[in-house]
């Protein structure tokens, strides 16, 4: 991964292959970011008017290269653009965006030095933050590695010496090394991560810092009656797990459970899917992907909160064992289910694991999952939607949501939908209802199956958690890692004592 470093060298000093700063879009052209002063000097005051010559606006995304004068030691000089902004006022996301345009453009260098604007704790973590991420590649697959990131980050800042800086420096570290964790494990091909393998990888986690990891395998799942989890794995030649990864503080005033769905690939079982939507369905595994993230996050940061993450590992294949559209599983806790379509299968490990998790009788569960496509009709590829029993508990994820930069929106749970999923004639509900609302009713189902007095929310990260478009920002094509930011900041807001 990426090295990062924090310098108070000035930047008309400092050693690197390219100097990177910050120009955004004013009402007459042009306007240079805080940090770039040292670089407009080296340019004699003609930096920003050589920069709208080369066609440089400021705008989002923008990057443009310019040779570095012999008053630099850089050998090139990058000016990513901010976007519109208030007179000295530049907005956390477009600070983090412009720094992943920064690393990108940059791949392949061995050092960068990052001159944009970091004179708070804010700035300079969505700074080192958005580096990280933007820098990230994986090469697993490719012969020799694939082109090779830019090896360090140094991210020039007057606040070195500062707690907080120091502070903000090492929350972007961790944040960043287990997003873009996540993202190896959502871009990892189906059959190099199966429940097992995700379940390995779990505990090796756990050895490494410190986390008390639970597997259930396929013979405890049958002794313990998940039925849910069973059901799903039943066709595939790779059974299904039940990971539980904890992590308590001594201090802790609140417990959360987040619960994750870990489909490490999802072909639609019987209910096989059409041509042309198999290709990405080893992202499938993103939601417990995130909340693994989010929970080892939650560790290394030293939050004062209780989590236990529950990933819902199951490969969902069509065989002669598969689970059959007509069957009835009988899920952990002993509700039945009459399986109506076998691609609606996220809900059903959920299920198992919303129940399980709620035993512990945790303050808040929180559910992940890539869980369904009309949540993509309703939202876009961008945006995951926030549900929730709770009005306060979803109106504090959309809000926490937005302060980290992931975007969300809250979404009803209207109950007149729930009569669809009810009104089977052999078991206690189905596992579909109205095909309008396919989101919401997803939803309802899962609330279903929380104990009262729990709050509970879902999010369904379906758009936002595989990228299949051009990089953009920090974000690459393939996983993103969605959700975990979101989890860590609600997690921070419960060790501070937060409501909901």
């Amino acid at each position: 991964m990426t090295a990062l470093s924090v310098s108070t060298s000035s930047a008309a000093s400092l050693r690197a292959d390219a100097l990177v700063i910050g120009v955004a879009k004013g009402p007459k052209g042009i306007v240079l970011a805080p940090g770039a002063e040292a670089v407009s000097e080296a340019f004699e005051g003609k930096l920003a008017e050589i920069l709208s010559t080369l066609g440089a606006t400021g705008a989002e995304g923008e990057a443009v290269k310019v040779p570095s004068p012999a008053g630099l030691k850089a050998a090139l000089v990058l000016a990513v653009g901010l976007g519109d902004t208030a007179e000295g006022s530049y907005e956390l996301e477009a600070l983090r965006r412009a720094a992943g345009v920064a690393a990108r453009a940059l791949a392949g260098s061995k050092k960068a030095a990052l001159a944009l604007p970091a004179e708070s704790a804010e700035e300079t973590e969505a700074v080192a933050l958005g580096g990280l991420l933007g820098a990230y590649a994986f090469g697993t697959y490719k012969s020799g590695g694939g082109k090779e990131p830019v090896g360090e980050l140094i991210l020039l800042s007057t606040r070195k010496g500062s707690k907080d800086a120091k502070a903000a420096v090492e929350r972007a570290l961790v944040v960043g090394e287990e997003m873009n964790r996540a993202r190896d494990l959502v871009n990892t091909a189906p059959n190099d991560l199966n429940p097992k393998g995700f379940a390995a990888i779990a505990q090796a986690a756990g050895k490494e810092h410190g986390l008390k990891v639970e597997v259930l395998d396929e013979k405890a799942l049958l002794k313990g009656g998940f039925g849910g989890l069973l059901g799903v794995g039943n066709g595939s030649t790779n059974p299904p797990r039940l990971v539980k990864v904890a992590y308590t503080h001594p201090k802790a005033k609140a417990s959360l459970a987040f619960v994750g769905k870990g489909i490490t690939y999802d072909s639609g079982g019987i209910s096989l899917k059409p041509a042309g939507h198999n290709e990405t369905m080893k992202c499938d595994m993103a939601g417990a992907a995130a909340v693994f993230a989010a929970v080892v996050s939650a560790k290394r940061l030293g939050l004062a909160v209780n989590i236990t993450g529950w990933l819902a590992l199951a490969e969902n294949m069509p065989s002669g064992s598969a689970t059959r559209p007509g069957d009835v599983l009988r899920m952990y806790g002993g509700k039945t289910v009459e399986v109506l379509n076998t691609d609606a299968e996220g809900r059903l490990v959920l299920a198992d694991a919303i129940v399980r998790a709620g035993e512990e009788k945790p303050d808040v569960i929180v559910d992940v999952a890539t869980l369904t496509g009309a949540m993509m009709l309703a939202l876009g590829s961008r945006t995951f939607g926030v549900m929730a029993n709770n009005d306060e508990l979803r109106s504090i994820l959309h809000a926490a949501s937005g302060e980290v930069g992931e975007q969300s929106w809250p979404m009803p749970l209207p109950p007149e939908l729930r009569k669809g999923m009810t009104e089977s004639t052999i078991a206690d509900l189905a596992n579909m209802g109205e095909r309008m609302g396919g989101g919401l009713v997803a939803g309802l189902f899962l609330k279903e199956f929380v104990a009262e007095g729990i709050d509970w929310a879902h999010l369904d990260i379906a758009g936002p958690a595989f990228h299949e478009g051009a990089p953009f920002g920090y974000t690459p094509k393939g996983g993103t890692a969605t959700a975990v930011r979101t989890l860590v900041r609600f997690a921070e807001q419960k060790a501070a004592g937060g409501k909901a």
